[in-house]
């Protein structure tokens, strides 16, 4: 069992690819590993019969030996049924072989291999979830090669060296930084590629060779999806079974999972009155059913857990009439539009809003950085914004200088990226206060959590037009409650709801924000 991460100290056997008494080749992958961060596959060191030492589902630690492969059984690959070749054609296999390597390495000079690099401080390891150029392909310098994927963000992976491009990881592994990507045969070009020998079969085998050729298109990879994609398809409840994949040997990347649609299967008139039936007998239901969290789910509770732990975290709320800010925005919207090229949203006003009131309260602008407060006299704004691999929060640098069209404009760069998974890990680090809009899902009213390490989140809500008392009258208004969740540690208590307040007074008279006042 090898070492897969330095604080791993046992793992799961997922499933076996490989049987019992079965021959394997080098590098082939004989069985998945999952721990509780990732899952892992395990290769063939050697060719020859696999022998278990354990079965699919044991725990085992570290260090202990999973199987054994007898390396004297045969020297070359065996077919599809296990049947060993004839003496005559295993000497013909190898000596084309010998041909086919030193060919190679007389036209290649160098062999450069990419390892997958470091894309941030705490981040130890990533998934290969697309290749971009295929096996054997030329590649130039600078050209990207695949997409890899973190708990926070996607990279895109560029050639170092121009030349043709030799696989190591297939799409869907889980890669330690540091570990062999890819490796690049430097010198060599498309003209001067070895073409693959392959032994011409006697004419009485020719149907079986086909036969051959064809079963050996599917592989463990057929029809198993990436660790994203499989994330996708649970949460669509899509059987991975009842999709193609387009990845290398079949295997079910994220835009198959992403693109896949639970289809409608006919019901004939017989199984419809069956089925009512069934649901007449079962009312509520008994099933139940058990999934184990992804690492990026983990990695979310994890830090959801220590916040709420090593935090004194309170919320405060408020309720702002909206009415202002909605009749300015159906009087400039469309001119704003024209000049500026964006929208005129709610997010902006807010922002804005949230920068004088920081400006007039530091303390919830600061960060808890050992024994000492940080007091920030800029305002980096993070923005929290829904992406297909889940709730990211891209940052607004600066938002305290920056007008209500370029607030718009940053707000739209980064959910667009956000929604193509293109965020890089310093667009994502580094806010000092948070605004959460759980309104567009239709929230009421919520207690937001401290994005750490900093000391405040507003949560914003939907809007419901409500009965309220206005200069000595009953009027109806469009009002939002608002949230101020923040770190007691930090920001007493009457620091927290007045600044609350001084965003409510902004909000519902936006001409405050104009003077100043």
């Amino acid at each position: 069992m090898p070492a897969v991460g330095e604080s791993v100290t046992e793992v799961t056997i997922a499933t076996w690819f490989k049987k019992d008494g079965e021959f394997v080749n080098v590098e082939e992958i004989l069985c998945e590993l999952e721990s509780d961060k990732a899952t892992f596959e395990l290769p063939a060191e050697g060719s020859g019969i696999l022998r278990h030492n354990a079965k699919a589902g044991d725990v085992l630690p570290i260090g202990v030996i999973i199987c054994k492969i007898e390396t004297a059984q045969s020297p070359v690959k065996a077919s599809t049924t296990n049947t060993p070749l004839p003496v005559a054609e295993v000497k013909n296999e190898i000596s084309v072989e010998a041909k086919t390597e030193t060919k190679v390495e007389s036209k290649s000079s160098e062999i450069m291999t990419m390892t997958v690099p470091s894309v941030g401080e705490s981040i130890t390891e990533v998934t290969l979830s697309n290749w971009l150029k295929k096996e054997g392909d030329f590649v130039k310098m600078d050209e990207i090669l695949c997409e890899l994927e973190s708990d926070k963000a996607t990279f895109e992976l560029p050639a170092k060296a121009e030349g043709i491009l030799r696989h190591i990881a297939k799409a869907g592994d889980v890669l330690a930084i540091g570990s062999p990507i890819c490796k690049i045969e430097v010198g060599a070009n498309a003209s001067n590629t070895p073409a693959t020998v392959t032994p011409p079969p006697a004419k009485e085998d020719a149907k079986k060779e086909e036969v051959k050729t064809v079963e050996s298109k599917d592989s463990y990879a057929t029809g198993t999806p990436s660790p994203a994609a499989s994330k996708i398809l649970s949460e669509k409840g899509i059987n991975p079974q009842e999709i193609k994949g387009s990845g290398k040997e079949g295997r079910i990347t994220k835009e198959d999972a992403v693109n896949a649609k639970i289809e409608e299967k006919a019901v004939t008139p017989a199984k419809k009155e069956e089925t009512h039936e069934v649901a007449a007998s079962v009312p509520f239901g008994r099933n139940s059913r058990k999934e184990k969290m992804s690492p990026l789910r983990k990695t979310v509770a994890r830090r959801l857990v220590a916040v709420k732990n090593e935090t004194a975290m309170l919320t405060t709320f408020n309720e702002v009439n909206m009415q202002a800010i909605m009749d300015l925005r159906a009087k400039y919207k469309d001119g704003f539009k024209e000049k500026h090229q964006v929208g005129l949203g709610f997010m902006s006003f807010f922002v804005r809003a949230v920068c004088l009131a920081l400006k007039d309260f530091p303390a919830v602008n600061a960060q808890i950085l050992g024994d000492e407060i940080v007091y920030n006299d800029f305002a980096d704004i993070s923005i929290a914004v829904s992406a297909p691999k889940g709730l990211v929060v891209p940052v607004v640098r600066n938002a305290e200088s920056l007008s209500l069209a370029e607030i718009e404009k940053e707000i739209l760069r980064l959910a667009g990226k956000a929604r193509d998974n293109k965020l890089s890990i310093p667009e994502m680090t580094g806010g000092t206060f948070t605004i959460t809009n759980g309104g567009v899902f239709g929230s009421l009213m919520s207690t937001p959590i401290i994005n750490a390490p900093q000391s405040a989140i507003l949560g914003m809500h939907n809007i419901v037009e409500r009965p309220i008392a206005l200069n000595g009258q009953v009027v109806i208004k469009p009002m939002m409650y608002v949230a101020l969740s923040y770190d007691h540690r930090t920001i007493d208590g009457r620091e927290s709801v007045s600044f609350l307040v001084r965003v409510k007074q902004l909000l519902e008279d936006p001409a405050r924000m104009l003077l100043g006042i």
